[in-house]
């Protein structure tokens, strides 16, 4: 009689103590889970963020590469822009100088340019000299510029006959070149050609070859140039003589930005000597004061920078100080377009 009793017991016992353990085992893996999904989460949030930043960073460098590819020119692919990019280039390696309005620059230009001179000669008589023998100038080449002169025009006041003078070119190449940053100092050889082309005896009888070395030197806003070089008569050098001509220049660049940067008062020193032929052991020194303002921009690229295309302009006059002389009060003026 009692087993029966006893086994309901057991029975109800059983049945009552199973989900009790289920609950504890639950709360017990609850709880023992937590920490570790706790700690889980920092890492994954890691995870998220880091999988979020790294598609933007790249993607910024990604824009970045482009624009700084997109900012440099492409390279140009016609004949007149490898020139004047070969010319721009060659430019930059020098110093960024102005041309004097009487001497021979050692820099390597690209313009065209031309001179207008008043001068009176020694029985006072006023000449007007139209051209002055300046034209075309070129850069073919890293170092190397082609001078191609127009003959110039004379108009006398004297009675003498007016007519065209000689035609004459000049080839440059440059030996050594530093720009403003990296030395300011140019070297360079010249040879230079008349032809007599001349009418009405206002050219020379013969062809004349002249080579010259000129050398330049910048301190700071200074400039100085100096040139020296001799004439060489392909015929009849007795009759014609030699000539020695020593230029010396010092230029000042008023500013180095604003309107000002664009002035440059200079003075020259205009020496020959002469040996042989007519004027054999004399000389005659003029002294020649005198601004140029350049080079004015006219065009600009796609960013504002100035373009190569420019003007220049400039007035001086030489006055001689030796008692030998074949002309005064030189009045001469200057326009050049730089491309």
């Amino acid at each position: 009689m009692l087993r029966w009793p006893a086994l309901l017991l057991c029975t109800l016992v059983l049945t009552f103590s199973t989900p009790l353990h289920a609950q504890q085992d639950a709360v017990t893996t609850s709880s023992s889970e937590a920490p570790a999904a706790a700690a889980a989460l920092p890492e994954s949030v890691t995870v998220s963020s880091t999988e979020n930043i790294q598609p933007a960073e790249a993607n910024q460098a990604s824009t970045s590469s482009n624009q700084q590819q997109s900012a440099q020119p492409a390279p140009p692919t016609t004949f007149i822009g490898r020139w004047q990019a070969r010319a721009t280039k060659t430019q930059n390696e020098q110093p960024h100088w102005i041309t004097p309005l009487v001497t021979v620059t050692p820099r390597l230009e690209q313009e065209f340019r031309t001179d207008f001179v008043h001068q009176y000669n020694p029985s006072g008589f006023a000449v007007w000299n139209y051209g002055n023998s300046k034209g075309l100038e070129l850069i073919p080449e890293k170092h190397t510029e082609l001078i191609f002169n127009l003959p110039p025009f004379f108009n006398r006041t004297n009675g003498e006959s007016d007519g065209f003078g000689d035609f004459s070119f000049l080839a440059k190449e440059r030996l050594y070149s530093r720009n403003e940053e990296n030395g300011n100092a140019i070297v360079t050889v010249f040879l230079a050609a008349t032809i007599p082309t001349g009418k009405n005896d206002n050219g020379s009888c013969c062809a004349v070859i002249t080579p010259t070395l000129a050398v330049g030197k910048g301190f700071g806003q200074l400039a100085l140039t100096s040139t020296a070089g001799g004439s060489l008569p392909v015929t009849n050098s007795q009759g014609l003589g030699h000539s020695i001509v020593w230029n010396n220049v010092a230029q000042y660049k008023l500013a180095k930005t604003g309107v000002a940067r664009l002035f440059w008062p200079e003075v020259e020193s205009n020496t020959t000597f002469f040996k042989g032929g007519a004027n054999d052991g004399k000389t005659t020194t003029f002294i020649t004061p005198g601004a140029i303002i350049g080079r004015i921009p006219l065009s600009h690229d796609t960013t504002g920078k100035p373009g190569r295309l420019g003007l220049t302009f400039g007035a001086g006059e030489q006055i001689a100080v030796t008692s030998f002389h074949t002309a005064n009060h030189a009045l001469v003026l200057t326009a050049r377009i730089p491309f």
